[in-house]
C-alpha cells in the first residue's frame, strides 16, 4: 500500500472569471486586454477622491447567467462591500465585492469520478467583484512594474465545496467550469491571459478521520495542466510533512511551474486577513424573479441540454458526444446540421472528423466555414444513397468543396466520381472479370475464397473506380457460386 492510499484529499476551488463586458465594473473604461499599460484607467477606477462608482447592469446579466446554468439560488437583494488589504496594484487600497450577500448560493458542476460515474461539485456562492491591477516582474530586472489597465475589470467569482477529491477531479471541474462560460459567452475562458484563473484550498486527514486536515491555498496556475501539477505536488508535501511528524501550517503558497513545485508566499494567522464593510457608495441591486426570467429566456443550449439531446434523440456515443460538445460553435453547428440529416452518427463522423481536422489545420473558427449545414447533409445524402463513397466524400468531394462554390453532387458528377450501381453494366464488368482468369474460378469454387479481391480489382479497373463496390461485391459472390 502507498502512502496516498493511508489518506483521503479535500480539495475545494475557487474560480474567478473575467466577464467579457465592454467597460469595467464600476467606470466607463473600456475593459479591453492587451492595450498599452495604463492608458484603460480613469480617477474613478483609480479611486480619485469625490469620485462615485456605479454599477455595471452586464456584470449583474452575466451573473445571474451563470447563477441559473449551475442551478443556484438568485440572491433578490445584492449588496457591495469594500474588501480592504494594501498592494501596489490596488489602486483604491480595497476592491469592491460581494461579502455576506453573494448573487448566487448553491447550485453544482457535475464531473465524473475515477469509475466514470457523474458526480456533482457543490457550490457555495458565486459573487461579484473588480479585479486588481498586474504585477509584472520579469521585465525589469531590478523593478516590479504595475500595469492598471486591469483594475476595475469585472469578475464573477466560482467557490465550490471541498467535494474535490483528486487532481483528475479538480482538472475536469475547471475544465467544466471554462466550457459553461463560453457557452454562455461571458468569459472566454483563455487560462494563459489571465480570463479565467484558479486557486484551490487543498488539504489531506487520514482515511475515515471525520476532521479535515489544515487547508493550504495555492495560487498562481495559468493552465487546467498546471492546476493538476499544483494539485500533485502539492498533496505529496503534506504526506510528506504528516508522515514525518510535523504539522502542515495554514498559508498562501504560489506554484512555480518551471520545476512543479510550490512555494511560501504567506501564512494566515487567521482564516480571513482581509477586512470587510459595506460599500457605502454604491446602492444594493433588487434582482427580480421577472428578470431572472428574461434572462433565462435568452440563454443558449447549454453543454448538459446538449449532451442530453446528442446522447439520446441523436443516439451518439458518450465519446463522440463530448468531443461535439467541448465547443460550443462545433456544437451548434452539429445540432443544425442533424435538422438537414437524419445519419446522425455520419454527421457526428464528418464533424469531428473532416469539418475539425479543417478548423485546425488552417485556424479558422466553425463561424467562418464556408461550408453551410446544408451543403455538408447533401454529402451525407449521397454517401447514404451510395452514390459515392465514402472515402471519395472525404478525400475528394469535401475538400472540393472547400475551394468551391459547388454542391457535392455537382463536383461528384463533374469528376465521374459517381458510383455505378446499374446492375446490368456491373454484370458486363463482372462477366469481363471472370472470364479473364478462368483458372482463378475454379480455385475459388474449390475455397480458396479470398480470391474474391482479384475479382474485384479487376472489375474497380474496368469501371474505371466507379463501380458501387457493395453492390460489385455481392453480383460477383452470386455469379461465383453459380
Amino acid at each position: 500500500m502507498s502512502l496516498r492510499d493511508k489518506y483521503e484529499v479535500v480539495i475545494g476551488l475557487e474560480v474567478h472569471a473575467q466577464l467579457l463586458t465592454k467597460t469595467k465594473a464600476y467606470s466607463s473604461d473600456e475593459n479591453i486586454y492587451g492595450a498599452t499599460p495604463n492608458t484603460k484607467t480613469s480617477v474613478i477606477s483609480l479611486g480619485h477622491p469625490g469620485t462615485l462608482p456605479k454599477s455595471n447592469a452586464k456584470v449583474i446579466e452575466y451573473a445571474v447567467r451563470l447563477g441559473i446554468a449551475v442551478g443556484s439560488d438568485i440572491r433578490e437583494r445584492n449588496e457591495y462591500a469594500r474588501k480592504n488589504y494594501f498592494y501596489a496594484d490596488i489602486p483604491k487600497g480595497y476592491q469592491i465585492t460581494q461579502d455576506t450577500t453573494p448573487i448566487c448560493n448553491g447550485g453544482v458542476i457535475t464531473i465524473k469520478d475515477a469509475d466514470g460515474n457523474p458526480k456533482d461539485i457543490k457550490i457555495t456562492r458565486i459573487h461579484m467583484e473588480e479585479d486588481a491591477g498586474k504585477s509584472i516582474h520579469d521585465l525589469d530586472p531590478f523593478h516590479t512594474l504595475v500595469d492598471l489597465n486591469r483594475a476595475g475589470v469585472p469578475l464573477v467569482e466560482v467557490v465550490s465545496e471541498p467535494d474535490v477529491r483528486s487532481s483528475d477531479e479538480a482538472y475536469q471541474y475547471i475544465n467544466e467550469v471554462r466550457k459553461l462560460v463560453r457557452y454562455l459567452d461571458i468569459c472566454d475562458g483563455n487560462m494563459e491571459e489571465g480570463s479565467l484563473r484558479c486557486d484551490a484550498n487543498i488539504s489531506v486527514m487520514l482515511k475515515g478521520a471525520t476532521e479535515f486536515g489544515t487547508k493550504v491555498e495555492v495560487k498562481n496556475m495559468n493552465s487546467t495542466r498546471n492546476v493538476k501539477r499544483a494539485i500533485e505536488f502539492e498533496i505529496d508535501r503534506q504526506i510528506e510533512i504528516l508522515e514525518e511528524g510535523g504539522t502542515v501550517v495554514h498559508e498562501t503558497r504560489s506554484f512555480n511551474a518551471a520545476n512543479n513545485t510550490t512555494i511560501s508566499m504567506r501564512h494566515k494567522e487567521e482564516a480571513n486577513d482581509y477586512r470587510y464593510f459595506p460599500e457605502p457608495d454604491l446602492q444594493a441591486v433588487i434582482v427580480t424573479e421577472e428578470y431572472i426570467s428574461q434572462v433565462k429566456s435568452q440563454l443558449p443550449p447549454l453543454p448538459k441540454e446538449l449532451y442530453s439531446k446528442f446522447t439520446t434523440e441523436y443516439g451518439l456515443s458518450d465519446y463522440d458526444t463530448n468531443i461535439l460538445i467541448d465547443e460550443k460553435g462545433i456544437a451548434l453547428y452539429y445540432n443544425e446540421l442533424c435538422s438537414h440529416t437524419k445519419n446522425f452518427k455520419s454527421a457526428a463522423n464528418f464533424v469531428n472528423g473532416s469539418v475539425k481536422s479543417y478548423l485546425n489545420e488552417n485556424a479558422v473558427s466553425i463561424s467562418d466555414f464556408s461550408i453551410s449545414t446544408e451543403q455538408l447533409a447533401t454529402l451525407i445524402s449521397i454517401v447514404d444513397d451510395e452514390r459515392i463513397s465514402n472515402s471519395v466524400a472525404t478525400s475528394k468531394v469535401f475538400p472540393a468543396m472547400l475551394s468551391s462554390n459547388k454542391t457535392a453532387e455537382e463536383i461528384a458528377t463533374e469528376n465521374n466520381w459517381v458510383q455505378e450501381s446499374d446492375s446490368d453494366a456491373l454484370g458486363e464488368y463482372i462477366t469481363q472479370a471472370i472470364a479473364k482468369y478462368p483458372e482463378k474460378v475454379a480455385q475459388y469454387k474449390g475455397g480458396k475464397k479470398g480470391l474474391i479481391g482479384l475479382f474485384m480489382g479487376e472489375v474497380m479497373k474496368l469501371s474505371k473506380g466507379q463501380a458501387d463496390p457493395k453492390l460489385a461485391n455481392q453480383l460477383l459472390k452470386t455469379e461465383l457460386e453459380k
